[in-house]
């Protein structure tokens, strides 16, 4: 075991993350309802947004992994196949239903010491409504309607007492998604949906920890405690002794990253010591801002040096970017932040603005034209089920 971090240089992590995330072959996981359950796998989580100015952060994220991909594949994966479940990463996200158990200590959590805005709610109505969603099947908040409506706590609120209920019960586990139709969620009863007699055993939080660090090794490549442990900083005191025992068993190899010296890092002896695949010369990524490769900001400006900024909140006269920025992977590296907009009565892609990050020339612009021509016949396709 070398007594110094090994130095690698910002292109070998750049190379050693996009092959992790599987971003340097056409088609790495197949097409189908199959692929979307093994993109899920090996990323570990698929982030769901809300925002439709474009295709969906969840459809956008497997579709850059699944040319070929549907909506239809993730429905299927979730409804028939049940593949995937939706639940809380760092944020609302597909994941594996193999899984399952390494989310359930935080069902539990909530379902023994909620916090006060669901320890509030009336348990007689939340077991009245279990028991109309195991009559009735599976519900959704507009299927509810026999309610007297309250005013909105905050702006994403519902009027509905319901949807308080709903989200408690989808959070303590007693209730999952089993289908979406756009982002209207449909709720059963998690043990009917799986068919479950006995749910998953709750993982301890030092296998919830490991989880974590393998998650991240599979589809990170180099990893810190930070993005290991990235909505999960909680559990950095369990992670730690894990990465240190990898190190001692030289499992792990400490490395240093050009240019992000401050922060240590940690890859695979076997990753470090194996070939990669060549980066494609052509290859041209039109990114989700919540895609993996793109979330963590701090750990991709400290590997692609692009700060990205995510404006839709942001008041116009103040945008950079834009609205809905998407980076655009040219090779290894960000090229430019497109600023897209899906015109769907008109049958088009807009671009509202367009910023290089790096010096314009024209085979990056023709290429990155190219890959805007495949993105829009994806976000128009009419195979794709109704938004």
């Amino acid at each position: 075991m070398p007594s110094t971090p090994v130095e690698i240089s910002a292109s070998r992590a750049r190379h050693l993350w996009l092959a992790a995330q599987r971003l340097l072959e056409p088609a790495p996981f197949g097409a189908g309802p199959e692929a979307v359950a093994r993109a899920t796998q090996h990323l570990g989580y698929v982030q769901i947004d809300t925002i439709n100015v474009i295709e969906r952060s969840h459809h956008h994220i497997l579709q850059t992994r699944i040319p070929d991909y549907v909506r239809a594949d993730l429905a299927t994966a979730q409804s028939v196949d049940k593949s995937v479940f939706e639940y809380w990463a760092h944020a609302l996200a597909y994941i594996p239903t193999a899984d399952y158990r390494y989310f359930a200590p935080d069902m539990r959590q909530m379902r023994d010491n909620p916090p006060p805005n669901y320890a509030a709610i009336n348990r007689r109505d939340y077991n009245a409504l279990l028991r109309r969603i195991g009559e009735e099947g599976a519900l959704s908040i507009r299927d509810i309607d026999d309610e007297v409506l309250v005013e909105k706590e905050h702006l994403w609120a519902s009027r509905k007492p319901s949807k308080r209920l709903l989200n408690f019960g989808f959070y303590n586990g007693d209730l999952t998604i089993s289908r979406r139709d756009g982002m209207l969620k449909a709720y059963e009863l998690t043990d009917r949906h799986f068919g479950w007699e006995r749910r998953p055993r709750p993982a301890t939080p030092g296998q919830v920890a490991d989880y974590l660090l393998n998650r991240a090794l599979r589809s990170q490549g180099v990893v810190s405690l930070e993005s290991i442990c990235y909505g999960n900083l909680g559990l950095k005191a369990q992670v730690l002794p894990l990465i240190e025992k990898a190190v001692r068993a030289r499992r792990l190899i400490q490395v240093t990253i050009t240019g992000a010296e401050k922060v240590p890092h940690w890859a695979e002896a076997a990753v470090l010591e194996s070939a990669l695949p060549p980066v494609p010369a052509g290859l041209v990524h039109i990114l989700s801002p919540f895609d993996p490769l793109v979330i963590q900001r701090k750990r991709l400006e400290a590997i692609f040096g692009y700060v990205h900024r995510f404006e839709a909140y942001v008041p116009a006269a103040k945008r950079v970017l834009g609205y809905f920025a998407l980076p655009v992977l040219v090779g290894d590296e960000i090229v430019a932040a497109l600023d897209l907009k899906t015109d769907r009565q008109a049958g088009r892609l807009l671009v509202q603005r367009w910023t290089w990050m790096v010096p314009e020339r024209p085979d990056l612009k023709a290429a990155i034209e190219e890959a805007l021509g495949r993105f829009q016949r994806f976000q128009l396709a009419p195979s794709l089920l109704p938004a």
